[in-house]
């Protein structure tokens, strides 16, 4: 008996309570701002449907992370290669059965219909590529040292397996998702210990070059050629919406031009909540950080960001507790998906970056999404849940490096 509760007590000790709880305030402060954002322009009833709908796919987030949970980095390192293909097949068949009537008001090939339930395949790519990649370098760096040829050689690996899915994206008129697995594929290359002579050179490049696209689209000239190339007419429109917010209020300006105005109006305490007063197009889901600034106000909002600043900064030391590469791999790219969706949702709710449909961790309305983030917290939650050390060797019968326990 005492053996039995001194291995729970251990289990116990190897949960992470602090990103649990970090989350379910994120989920708290979520659900009321979905609330609030709904019962607005819709009956109350409706809102209370979106709530209920929202903690439904809580709950069946929390079952996926206890079950992502249980994997070692072992079994992840397994599965990488099955779900990577998965993710693939989903992010092709979408392409042939997409939602027309998402497609018709968003521009994205990018959504399955089941009934009323909607489901982004590209999320669930996300968990997919983060293992995928990590297994990539992990097996490079043991197989090859560091040098400039061979780190070439890890980027271009790491580029085989990127840019089948920013193609299939793109296909899908989806800037902003391709923009998320861009951000996860920089993070992964950051740590994976390329040399900086090689990642200079390539940020440089990847700076102009976007400097350039940016220039292009504002010239009459520029956006022939981008139209060339796949650019369509709405993202020049957000481009300009977002250098000139004040241009066209009424039209392509009018749901950054409202988001700013409903958070500037919050001021410093926010006008209470449930006191909502400015309308802002898809305030429950891409603008829902303009609900929390116009009822939080700076206070609230400035409180938000220090939680998602507290959950990155758990998720990083769980990584240097437990010491393992092919871990530390999967943890940069979950920190650096959520880092990235944290950064350009705030930006382009206050004007400082352009409108790209990327959606609040934890925070936002939707299921597929919600469950994206919460099954690649799960892979870092068991980080600490399986705190041993790995070595990885090449004594499997494939004769490629393998995660072992000692």
């Amino acid at each position: 008996m005492t053996k039995q509760v001194n291995q729970e007590k251990e289990q116990g000790d190897r949960i992470d309570y602090g990103i649990i709880m970090t989350i379910m305030l994120l989920g708290l402060i979520g659900m009321a701002a979905i609330y609030m954002a709904i019962s607005y322009t819709s009956p109350s009833s409706t809102a209370i449907r979106a709530v209920i709908m929202q903690l439904v796919w809580y709950v069946i987030g929390g079952i996926g992370v206890v079950f992502v949970m249980r994997f070692d980095a072992e079994q992840l390192w397994r599965i990488a290669p099955y779900l990577f293909a998965l993710g693939i097949f989903l992010l092709i068949a979408v392409l042939i059965f997409y939602n027309r009537a998402v497609a018709a008001k968003t521009g994205a090939k990018s959504w399955f219909a089941f009934g009323p339930i909607t489901f982004q395949p590209s999320e669930v790519m996300k968990p997919a590529f983060i293992l995928m990649l990590s297994r990539v370098v992990t097996l490079h760096n043991t197989a090859m040292p560091h040098t400039t040829k061979n780190d070439w050689l890890l980027i271009g690996k790491m580029l085989a397996w990127t840019l089948p899915v920013v193609a299939l994206l793109l296909l899908q008129h989806d800037l902003g998702t391709t923009l998320v697995f861009l951000a996860i594929f920089a993070g992964i290359v950051l740590v994976s210990g390329v040399t900086w002579k090689i990642i200079a050179p390539i940020g440089g490049g990847a700076i102009l070059i976007g400097g350039g696209a940016l220039f292009m689209a504002t010239q009459t000239w520029g956006r022939v050629l981008l139209r060339h190339v796949g650019f369509q007419a709405y993202q020049f429109a957000r481009i300009d919406s977002w250098l000139n917010p004040s241009g066209a209020t009424s039209g392509d300006s009018y749901q950054i031009w409202q988001a700013m105005k409903a958070i500037g109006s919050g001021q410093l305490t926010g006008s209470g909540l449930g006191n909502l007063k400015v309308t802002v197009p898809v305030q429950e889901s891409d603008m829902i950080f303009s609900v929390i600034g116009e009822t939080m106000g700076f206070i609230g909002a400035a409180a938000l960001i220090l939680l998602y600043f507290l959950l990155i900064y758990q998720m990083v030391r769980v990584t240097f507790d437990t010491k393992n590469e092919f871990y530390a791999y999967i943890s940069t790219g979950v920190i650096m998906m959520i880092m990235f969706h944290v950064l350009e949702n705030i930006g382009m709710n206050i004007g400082l970056l352009p409108l790209t449909g990327i959606p609040l961790p934890f925070v936002s309305q939707g299921g597929s999404f919600l469950l994206a983030n919460m099954l690649s917290v799960g892979m870092v939650l068991s980080m600490r849940y399986h705190h041993q050390s790995y070595m990885f060797s090449r004594d499997d019968e494939f004769g490629s490096p393998q995660p072992k326990k000692v």
